[in-house]
């Protein structure tokens, strides 16, 4: 599959036949104008969010005319099979800011898990539900989601192969993030990428996990 890296938590996942999916768009310009990553232009098949925030679930701005899942249960689109796990956007049980989904991409080959804006490290039975992680999309700028350590904390308890961040501060941003580094800080297996995307295919996921930071596209 190939993965590509909008900027804050977008993503377009593409499988080997060509099936793409656009996960937690955001709205370009959303909350005054604090988000400045560029307006999503690619079509797709399916449009998954996390959560209905407009940093994340943007859903009527991707073209295409795709199927969209909010919160999604169990859904299969081309080879995806996509599914959720219930958790919360804070560490209050969801009473300031309400419930998030981890959302789940398995296109036969790799399993892919993004985390949308959760709130709180995930509890056992959490981890449990969400099984096999091949590949992270972990955020990890605070404030909204986890923070750095708590982030630490949550790859630890998940095992990815590959961890992908997002959710963190950029010139695009204006929320109050942490930068990615205060994540990498002192980790190893950290690859910088310079482009916004990378190819992952089962037989060549790393037998140590790694740290694989992309550019936003946008």
């Amino acid at each position: 599959m190939k993965i590509t890296y909008y900027g804050h938590s977008a993503f377009l996942l593409e499988s080997a036949d060509g099936t793409r999916v656009i996960v937690d768009p955001y709205r370009h310009g959303a909350y005054g104008g604090a988000l400045r990553y560029g307006a999503i232009q690619d079509s797709a098949q399916a449009v998954v969010a996390s959560h209905a925030h407009d940093d994340h679930g943007a859903t009527d701005t991707i073209s295409g005319n795709p199927q969209v899942f909010v919160h999604p249960t169990s859904a299969q689109v081309g080879p995806w099979r996509i599914s959720g796990v219930d958790v919360y956007h804070d560490d209050e049980l969801g009473k300031s800011r309400g419930r998030n989904s981890v959302l789940i991409f398995d296109d036969g080959d790799v399993r892919v898990v993004h985390l949308g804006d959760l709130g709180h490290i995930p509890s056992d039975p959490e981890v449990k539900q969400v099984g096999t992680v091949d590949v992270l999309f972990l955020p990890v700028g605070g404030v909204y989601t986890i923070d750095a350590s708590q982030a630490t904390q949550t790859a630890q308890k998940l095992n990815p192969r590959i961890i992908i961040p997002m959710h963190y501060k950029t010139p695009h941003c204006g929320f109050p993030l942490a930068p990615v580094e205060d994540f990498t800080a002192g980790k190893t297996g950290v690859k910088v990428v310079k482009g916004s995307e990378v190819e992952i295919r089962k037989e060549k996921i790393p037998p140590s996990p790694e740290i694989v930071v992309l550019q936003p596209a946008l």
